[in-house]
């Protein structure tokens, strides 16, 4: 959400910034109805001073005797009441227009994060490891003779529908196994707290994080209200929802490994085929609370934390620098890390790493108090996978993969899979 007196005192520095977002101009309505709101609070304040001197000289009226004067003080009292209640009344409602307009903008993109409308405009700034050349030709993962044993879509679909896996055996406990892999390395190399939090959430908490009211539709809310959070990013980042903290908090810095649920609106026909894209899938999330002054510094903090996780299991990848048109509605900045899949031979989003500045925080009202005094500031957040497990899974199995269908596994989730070191042909782990 924006800050309303900043867009007063700057609405061109507003609209140039929205207008990178592909918006028009929209300083012109919002201070429109701004300026309506002042002027109906000024009206209602206004009109009870009014009552309130009005309310005084009626005793002094009463006191006189003067009937017919007691009685005008007391019609324009009345009158003067209603006159506050209707300012008020009109006040409220431009005060929920504004905010609902507010609340519907995205966030201001930092002056490097480049501009371009689609995908195609995003801008690399690294590249690790070189994808492997197959002597025979690489199949994707579902193809797999390893795979297909314990990858089971059609019980899924029977289950739950289209979009959802069953997995089993060797497949399932390498799924498990990279996702204590992430989880240890963030919190004993990188100093992220692991935290455990639900994936049901009250509506206040997604408006605080920006996937309500706009994105709804690519949610899932359950029949009493609560939602299925999208990603962990909404529990460990609503964590500081409405408090005032003390700057020697900062910075927070969690990770948490959660199921996420995604509708996955507008993907029709997209990733059909495999695990890429499903509607119930798990992350391991890194999420980080942060003073103003040091947000950026973490955006490639988190970064590194994630591009680790690749680099210890060998897994070639690449990150760029989302452009404003592929950038997402919360964020200022954002470093997408792309893993290579040989069966698609192309490089696929497996990490999404964002600054949101004080975006999340003002719709959260979360707030740090300075050590040097003064009103509180608002705080910054960021949020980004640590991984995608299903998505570092296909990784795995495509980048190991051999020509019998087996699959040679990373050394580094050896130790989590009891000295196992490889997927077999016939699904097991050897």
């Amino acid at each position: 959400m924006h800050d309303i007196r900043a867009i007063r005192e700057n609405p061109d520095a507003f609209d140039a910034a929205m207008g990178r977002r592909g918006l028009d101009a929209p300083s012109r309505e919002i201070l429109g109805i701004d300026e309506a709101r002042r002027a109906h609070i000024h009206a209602a304040e206004t009109a009870q001073a009014d009552q309130n001197r009005a309310s005084k000289d009626v005793g002094a009226a009463k006191a006189k005797g003067d009937d017919a004067e007691f009685e005008r003080l007391r019609a324009l009292v009345a009158e003067k009441k209603a006159e506050v209640a209707a300012m008020q009344a009109e006040a409220k409602k431009f005060d929920e227009q504004l905010t609902e307009l507010l609340m519907g903008l995205p966030n201001l993109p930092y002056d490097d994060t480049p501009d371009g409308a689609d995908e195609d405009d995003n801008v690399e700034i690294h590249r690790w490891g070189a994808p492997q050349t197959f002597d025979f030709t690489p199949k994707e993962h579902y193809e797999l003779d390893g795979v297909k044993p314990g990858m089971d879509f059609e019980t899924a679909a029977r289950l739950s529908g289209a979009r959802f896996v069953v997995l089993s055996g060797g497949v399932v406990r390498i799924h498990r196994a990279l996702a204590q892999f992430m989880l240890d390395t963030h919190i004993e190399e990188n100093g992220l707290t692991e935290t455990w939090t639900p994936v049901l959430v009250r509506p206040e908490m997604m408006f605080g994080t920006g996937q309500l009211p706009k994105f709804g539709e690519d949610s899932y809310e359950t029949t009493n209200g609560w939602w299925l959070v999208p990603t962990a990013e909404v529990t460990l980042t609503n964590i500081v929802n409405g408090m005032v903290v003390e700057e020697s908090y900062l910075p927070r810095r969690y990770v948490a490994h959660t199921q996420c649920f995604r509708s996955e609106a507008g993907s029709a026909g997209k990733d059909t085929a495999g695990m890429l894209r499903q509607h119930q899938f798990e992350k391991v999330e890194m999420v980080s609370v942060t003073h103003p002054d040091h947000s950026r510094d973490e955006l490639d903090r988190m970064t590194s934390c994630a591009q680790g996780i690749l680099e210890k299991l060998g897994l070639p990848y690449r990150t760029v620098v989302l452009c404003v048109g592929d950038m997402g509605f919360g964020a200022r900045r954002t470093h997408d890390i792309e893993v290579w899949l040989p069966g698609q031979g192309k490089y696929r989003e497996i990490s999404s790493v964002s600054v949101c500045g004080d975006f999340q925080a003002r719709r959260m009202n979360a707030r740090f108090r300075s050590k040097e005094g003064g009103k509180p500031q608002f705080l910054h957040t960021l949020n980004g996978s640590g991984l995608a497990v299903g998505r570092c899974l296909i990784a795995v199995l495509e980048n190991g993969q051999q020509a019998d269908g087996s699959v040679d596994l990373p050394e580094a989730l050896h130790p989590y899979l009891r000295g196992k070191t490889r997927l077999g042909a016939d699904g097991s782990l050897i």
